[in-house]
């Protein structure tokens, strides 16, 4: 059981002794308190020991903990616990200076999601926790994501996400690759997705039955449409993009094993940075070394296997290892 848990228990009961003006705390109630609770909530429990009870006590005076107006009071040769003021409870204290850090540190990972609008709040709360506690100014950039804050349609994705949240439907300005014109389509917006750097959105086109994704660097305007959200096409996207590398789900295409042979310096790579979750070993020797996923063939699975070059081959099936063929022959004739 987390011991984490447990001080958190620890930590509540003393403070309901604390609070208890009904009833004198000595040392030894507050021990027993604390066991029965422990053993209430992990029947496995071994409790604490006066010691343990002693660093929770001092803990919780500290300002790191909750900076309690705790008072001794002798009676004889022993001494009980309770709060100065009756009114006082852990629970109902701001954060304390070490809570605020550890909040500090998470903002300060979610802020280097530069370009995302809807984290922009972010660095608008860490100066004013640093001024509130007092906290270490010291803001130096200790991670980095692989983003883009110069994509084209970022600036889409806080309407998008809380069109989503509200389950809103949008009047979407749209021109695919495909296309010359700008279209305008009705669309009911689920689920927003990363892939390579780019944006894409999943919902329910009005025009088509089946699920669409639009690529945000393609749209050119979004509006709130007055027509009813239709969550009809609305899926469990963890398990929709189970099955697939990339974006696109093609319908008409079975979930297929592919087995693939790499180079001994791509295996490395491929073993620590697997092509998909579901990738196996298959056989390695000291010239090769070969695996096998199962996916959904797709433009995204194609792209992945021509991006090692000539760093691996495809085995199984003949079709998709014909198609990768024509690709690369394909590619060479543009160079002659």
């Amino acid at each position: 059981m987390s011991t984490n848990k447990h001080a958190i228990i620890r930590y509540q009961t003393l403070d309901k002794c604390f609070r208890n003006t009904g009833k004198r705390y000595y040392i030894e109630d507050l021990l027993e308190a604390c066991n029965n609770a422990l053993f209430d909530f992990d029947p496995n429990s071994l409790g604490i020991k006066k010691r343990q009870l002693y660093d929770d006590v001092r803990f919780m005076e500290s300002s790191q903990g909750w900076s309690i107006p705790l008072e001794k009071v002798k009676d004889g040769r022993r001494a009980y616990y309770h709060y100065e003021d009756d009114s006082f409870s852990i629970n109902n204290q701001p954060l304390n200076d070490n809570e605020a850090e550890q909040i500090k540190s998470a903002m300060l990972v979610l802020g280097r999601f530069k370009g995302l609008p809807q984290f922009e709040w972010v660095n608008e709360l860490i100066p004013k926790l640093d001024q509130t506690f007092n906290l270490s100014n010291q803001n130096q950039e200790i991670i980095s994501f692989d983003t883009n804050e110069f994509l084209i349609g970022v600036e889409y994705i806080s309407s998008l996400f809380k069109a989503i949240q509200n389950q809103q439907a949008l009047t979407v300005s749209y021109q695919s690759f495909k296309s010359e014109k700008e279209q305008k389509i009705k669309f009911h917006p689920y689920h927003l997705k990363q892939y390579n750097n780019r944006w894409f959105v999943f919902g329910k086109n009005e025009e088509y039955n089946n699920l669409t994704n639009l690529a945000l660097d393609r749209i050119k305007s979004i509006e709130h449409d007055s027509i009813k959200f239709d969550a009809s096409q609305m899926i469990d996207f963890e398990e929709y993009f189970e099955d697939i590398i990339g974006v696109t789900k093609p319908e008409d295409i079975a979930l297929t094993k592919i087995v693939l042979k790499a180079t001994p310096q791509l295996a490395p790579y491929i073993k620590t940075k697997p092509l998909h979750g579901s990738q196996k070993n298959v056989e390695e020797n000291e010239e090769s070394f070969t695996f096998s996923i199962e996916v959904i063939p797709n433009y995204e699975l194609n792209k992945k296997i021509l991006s090692f070059g000539n760093g691996i081959q495809i085995l199984e099936p003949t079709k998709l290892r014909e198609a990768i063929k024509e690709e690369l022959a394909n590619t060479i004739e543009r160079y002659n």
